[in-house]
């Protein structure tokens, strides 16, 4: 995957390009994380909040028990993570990472993950996983907690969109911040074009990505794909792109605390 993560030798020097470089590898990620999630059915009982000797439903147990192993030994230290259980996360076990701080620190809190959560189990999951248990529970909670923080970490980049964008032309932005003009902010912050085009890539992504193949009959499995390409195109139309600027606006509204 061509993913860059943000380093600590490389974030002070952040440019749109950079962060556009790691956007773009970031739906990579996505794409290859819905063709695993793809594999299994729906397997509902991950979902029940009645599993006994569980606080909740298993996956959440799972995802909550995750990210407390992470948070020991430094995952939530990086700008890049967002938890979707902060209220959980134990102490550090390690020396904590010596990373720059380039976010504004009124900005760094930000955290939608509640939306992302709802938007993926109750929105996005039904489009693409077929209806079916086949007992593969722990495998089916790992890819939804991959899905979820792939997401996740996309949205939220929104944070390191929003301060290049500001710092390239404070002027445009500032007005807007002091009258707390939310409205105002998301029309700079919106592309029409860009968007489409983002839309049109990840969908030919995921025809590449998730072709099905057969090496016996090239032509018997043409056109059938693990997951399809238009909901990945939807997924980016509807909830990707618009709550990452929604990320964008709730930065720069904090920009001049």
């Amino acid at each position: 995957m061509s993913e860059k993560p943000i380093s600590s030798d490389s974030c002070l020097n952040m440019t749109l390009d950079s962060v556009r470089e790691s956007l773009i590898g970031q739906e990579d990620t996505i794409i290859f994380c819905l063709i695993e999630r793809a594999k299994y059915p729906i397997n509902s009982p991950l979902y029940d909040e009645s599993v006994p000797g569980v606080l909740g439903s298993l996956v959440e147990y799972i995802v909550k028990e995750t990210e407390a192993l992470h948070a020991k030994v430094g995952r939530y230290e990086s700008p890049e993570e967002n938890p979707f259980f902060p209220e959980n996360l134990p102490p550090l076990i390690v020396p904590a990472h010596n990373i720059p701080q380039v976010l504004h620190p009124s900005g760094i809190p930000i955290n939608i993950n509640k939306t992302i959560w709802d938007m993926y189990f109750n929105q996005l999951l039904p489009l693409f996983v077929q209806e079916g248990n086949d007992g593969n529970y722990v495998p089916t909670a790992t890819c939804d907690l991959h899905c979820l923080q792939a997401l996740s970490r996309r949205i939220h980049y929104g944070k390191f969109v929003a301060e290049i964008k500001f710092m390239d032309a404070p002027e445009d932005y500032s007005p807007a911040i002091r009258a707390q003009d939310r409205a105002t902010l998301m029309s700079l912050l919106t592309f029409k074009n860009v968007e489409e085009m983002v839309k049109q890539r990840v969908e030919k992504k995921a025809m590449v990505f998730g072709q099905e193949v057969s090496l016996n009959d090239p032509d018997d499995k043409k056109g059938k794909y693990k997951v399809d390409p238009s909901m990945v195109s939807r997924l980016y139309g509807e909830w990707v792109m618009p709550l990452t600027k929604l990320v964008q606006v709730e930065y720069l509204l904090r920009r001049l605390d």
